[in-house]
This record gives C-alpha cells, sequence and structure tokens, in this order.
C-alpha cells in the first residue's frame, strides 16, 4: 500500500511541485497508473486534471507504452518521478535509454517500499545512462537563470525548501 513506501507524502509533495513547475513552463506531462484496478489510482493531491495531465493505465512496469508512446512523441530527453524506484521508474529508465532519450531521475520525487530498493533502483538507472538530479535542480535547470519569462511564477513554487525524502540516508 501507498503507506508503504518510504517517505510516501514527501514524495507527493515534490511530485507536486514538478508538476506545478512544467506546467507554469507549458511542458509536456504524462502520468501512468500501474494496474489501478488493485494498486488504486494516483493520489488526489497532485492535481492531475487540473493541469490537464493524460493518466494512461498500464499492466506492464514500464509506462512505455503505445498510448504513452504515442503522446510522447520524440522528445530528446524526459523527467521521470513516480514509485516504486526499482520497478517501474527503472524499467521505464531502461525502455527511454534503449530509445535513445535522455533521462533526468528526479531522486527526491522517487521512492520504493524499502529504502534498499531505492536506493539500488537509483543506482542501477545511474550505472544505465540516467541522470540523477533534484527536483530543485531539474526546476532551475529549466529555467536557466533569472532572466526566463516565467522565473517569478516557478521561484513561488521552490521558494519553500523541498522536504526531506531521505537521500541523505541513500548511498548511490
Amino acid at each position: 500500500s501507498r503507506g508503504n513506501i518510504q517517505f510516501y507524502p514527501e514524495i507527493i509533495a515534490v511530485a507536486k511541485r514538478l508538476i506545478q513547475a512544467s506546467s507554469q513552463l507549458d511542458m509536456k506531462i504524462i502520468a501512468t497508473e500501474q494496474y489501478p484496478k488493485g494498486l488504486g489510482h494516483t493520489v488526489p493531491e497532485l492535481e492531475l486534471s487540473k493541469h490537464n495531465v493524460p493518466i494512461f493505465d498500464k499492466k506492464k512496469f514500464s509506462m512505455c507504452i503505445p498510448p504513452v508512446n504515442e503522446v510522447l512523441g520524440s522528445p530528446k530527453s524526459v523527467i521521470l518521478c513516480g514509485i516504486e524506484a526499482h520497478v517501474c521508474v527503472q524499467h521505464t529508465v531502461f525502455d527511454m535509454l534503449d530509445k535513445g532519450i535522455g533521462v533526468h531521475v528526479v531522486a527526491d520525487a522517487v521512492s520504493s517500499r524499502s529504502n534498499i530498493d531505492r536506493m539500488f533502483g537509483l543506482r542501477q538507472m545511474e550505472k544505465a545512462g540516467a541522470v540523477l538530479t533534484t527536483s530543485e535542480n531539474v526546476i532551475l535547470g529549466l529555467l536557466g537563470g533569472a532572466d526566463h519569462p516565467k522565473f517569478r511564477e516557478v521561484q513561488k513554487i521552490i521558494m519553500e525548501s523541498a522536504p526531506d525524502t531521505g537521500l541523505s540516508g541513500v548511498h548511490v
């Protein structure tokens, strides 16, 4: 269950920041749900409908399923967050890297039921070629500088520090 995910409330808070910033920057956002009938739907706290985020059901661990691939198109790179690090996120990373897509995994917005699985999942993704990053790093990187036209709006999202998601205890 969701309550078993390490740092679950904090992971949700960080993912929400990413969604808000991505929406402000008019970026394409896609969500998938692993077997929602059995595992449940994406939590309402993320406010996906408010940001017009399409949600795709899947049974495959990777989110690289035909309807997602169609909506995603051929990006040069993607930013990933979600659960669980060592299963769905990792399989998605491997599939996207195989397609030649640059993958940035937001480590403070990714978790698993155990920190060991989280740690090894992040380690394997990085060894495969994914860039591990943090929410603030990726958001500021997308802006590029204070001269970005949306800087003030996005700055409001990150003014409060991201919650501690236990990464200091994860050795990657």
